[in-house]
């Protein structure tokens, strides 16, 4: 066994190993203090108990407390032998306790994740139109595998310990423990660069409060907030939500749309959560149309064809309007966003024809 293993052994360090948080940075910081401490304590007491200048009193103290063996260099009396010995059992006391102390902190991990969260605080400075996702319950924890498959970037803003604990075990996951609705936090989060944010946490009050925050912070973020009570979605929206989406509600319209249309809910499940990967169904901006409103129709374009068989199935017009299914003669301008869907090769086929190249 070794030295600072067995010093760990002895019950009182046992039990501080068994606290939830572990001889964190503060029991170091302590650690130093009682060094400075007892090095003051007997440079002041060999200088006053013996007759020796302060730097002998100094060199006294430091053999003293190492337990170098080296001779004395001041005669000492029985004042000054007496506080010799009660100098060394402190010394050793504390010397045993900053050993558990370091023992323990690299044991139980926490020397990695310090150098972790410091790297992970390095990237999140870096990070620009990323997506601030507030809260890793089972909605924030869906809402990152989805963000991850379309290879956008995000971090995570939770304050519960234990799923801190979780997330920091991933090494891709980016992350910040404190509070949402913090401003503080929501500056580290980089809200200011960012293009969007989730907030996913269980009670629809902080909800509220992280919305008033970010918009504050950002007028032009995109906010997606989650909702749980009656009404809620409405309070929301009108505190800066741009979309509400109410878990419960979608939940029961998804098991009743089983029982009523099973087939058409299996399909799209295969298509928006691309079970399947030669199938999506993703959005294209028309930044490359021609300007004759007649060579703008979706027939004269032809993009079907074009694209080798995309299927245009809708189209939001640049006054925020839907139209579905749109017909042959419908005419495309700049800023309308196509929803089409096709295969991988398809829609990048037709992605090179309508955007800038």
């Amino acid at each position: 066994m070794s030295t600072l293993q067995y010093w760990a052994s002895f019950p009182i360090f046992t039990a501080m190993k068994r606290q939830s948080i572990t001889f964190q940075i503060g029991g170091i910081k302590t650690t130093i203090a009682l060094v400075i401490t007892i090095v003051m304590i007997g440079t002041t007491g060999f200088y006053l108990l013996t007759d020796s200048s302060l730097l002998d009193a100094f060199y006294m103290t430091v053999i003293t407390v190492t337990t170098v063996g080296f001779g004395e260099v001041v005669e000492l009396n029985e004042w000054g032998r007496l506080f010799t010995a009660l100098l060394i059992i402190s010394s050793w006391l504390i010397i045993g306790y900053a050993a558990a102390t370091i023992y323990l902190f690299v044991q139980n991990g926490n020397l990695q994740k310090k150098i972790k969260d410091y790297n992970v605080k390095k990237r999140i400075v870096n990070l620009r139109d990323h997506v601030i996702v507030c809260g890793y319950g089972r909605n924030g924890f869906q809402a990152c595998e989805e963000l991850s498959e379309h290879g956008i970037e995000y971090v995570i803003i939770e304050k519960r310990d234990n799923v801190v604990e979780y997330i920091r075990e991933d090494q891709d996951r980016l992350f910040i423990q404190g509070d949402a609705a913090s401003e503080e936090v929501m500056n580290l989060a980089q809200i200011k660069h960012a293009r969007a944010l989730i907030t996913a946490l269980p009670k629809d009050a902080d909800n509220m409060y992280v919305v008033l925050t970010a918009r504050e912070m950002n007028p032009n973020i995109q906010i997606i907030s989650r909702a749980s009570e009656f009404r809620s979605d409405v309070k929301l929206r009108r505190v800066g939500a741009d979309n509400v989406i109410m878990p419960d509600r979608i939940g029961g319209q998804r098991m009743a749309k089983l029982v009523a249309q099973p087939d058409v809910v299996e399909f799209w499940e295969y298509v928006l959560l691309q079970r399947v990967k030669d199938v999506s169904l993703e959005t294209i901006i028309c930044d490359n149309t021609p300007e004759d409103p007649d060579k703008c129709t979706l027939k004269s374009l032809n993009l079907r064809e074009i694209s080798g068989g995309a299927n245009i199935v809708g189209v939001k017009t640049q006054e925020g309007n839907f139209v579905f299914n749109p017909s042959p003669d419908f005419s495309l301008t700049c800023s309308d966003m196509l929803f089409v869907l096709g295969s991988p090769v398809q829609i990048q086929a037709l992605r090179d024809i309508l955007s800038k190249q």
